[in-house]
């Protein structure tokens, strides 16, 4: 009989692709009814509170079937850390946190609790058990009394910076100079100076005498009123070419001086005598008395007998 060949066809035009098979039975039930997977959201995903005050880490969920479900919240810094696990509150968290429903209230926040929270809910009576929600916490600091680098003196002409930095602030302090209790602009046209106002650099590149006063410099940001440190004065005196001069000619006076000195002994013998005298100590160090020989002692043995 004669045999006939059929058509191959690629195994994908036969059967289902398998990722669309996984997610339709993530989706549905055996019963073909719609699954609603575990909702986990955030009515604040970001919050932002001053230091010492409450912080409330926003967590709301909806399930399926499961009534009771488990509630988790971990701290995700470079490692992963409890907050909340097992119906109670883990380690710094203890006695200064509450739960409601899956929402937590921190009480007296500080720096150290600023970071990234997750809170996890699982339901094992549905089909999608997990779902989870990030929860960003800000701490925000007022200003402190920045620290200033005033140079007390400097000459003109030269290359000045004034410094003033306040570590401790969130978000981060911009700066203000004040000359004489004046502020100085942070742009102005033709100014002798500029300003970085993130960095709290104030620079002059050439110095003069019409920069002399007293500065001081204040931090700022939107938690708390601005903080100053105090004034100091810095002083701009012009280079004393007189005194340069001198200072050059007295050097160069003591150098002649001393050549002229090693040349005068060179002349009068001085180094010759005295490389003379000490090769005569050298000889006179080394010589020593020549050995008594035995019969130097007879007359003395006789005597004694």
């Amino acid at each position: 009989p004669e045999i006939q060949t059929l058509p191959l066809f690629p195994l994908t035009h036969i059967l289902p692709n398998p990722c669309d098979f996984v997610s339709s039975v993530r989706h549905k039930r055996r019963d073909g009814a719609a699954v609603v997977p575990v909702t986990v959201t955030s009515r604040s995903p970001g919050v932002e509170v001053r230091e010492f005050s409450d912080a409330e880490l926003s967590c709301e969920f909806k399930t399926e079937n499961d009534e009771n479900p488990r509630i988790e919240w971990k701290k995700v810094d470079k490692d992963v850390s409890f907050v909340y696990f097992n119906n109670s509150f883990i380690g710094p968290f203890h006695g200064r946190a509450e739960i409601k429903g899956a929402t937590v209230r921190l009480h007296k926040v500080t720096q150290k609790d600023a970071g990234k929270y997750r809170c996890e809910v699982t339901a094992p009576k549905d089909h999608v058990s997990l779902g989870e929600v990030n929860v960003t916490l800000t701490v925000l600091v007022p200003p402190q009394a920045p620290s200033c680098d005033v140079p007390s003196s400097a000459l003109t002409g030269s290359l000045v910076q004034l410094r003033c930095r306040d570590h401790h602030s969130i978000p981060a302090a911009v700066y203000t100079w004040y000359k004489d209790n004046k502020p100085l602009a942070i742009k102005k046209p033709n100014a002798t100076y500029t300003i970085d106002e993130k960095t709290g650099v104030l620079t002059f590149q050439k110095v003069s005498r019409a920069d002399t006063g007293q500065y001081h410099c204040e931090a700022k940001n939107r938690v708390g009123p601005a903080k100053s440190c105090s004034g100091t004065h810095m002083q701009i005196d012009d280079l004393n070419v007189a005194a340069v001069i001198s200072g050059v000619l007295l050097l160069a006076l003591l150098l002649f001086l001393c050549a002229f000195g090693v040349f005068y002994a060179h002349r009068h013998g001085l180094f010759s005598q005295l490389s003379h005298t000490g090769h005569r100590g050298s000889q006179n160090a080394g010589y020593s008395l020549p050995p008594k020989e035995p019969q130097d002692f007879k007359h003395t043995q006789s005597f004694m007998l």
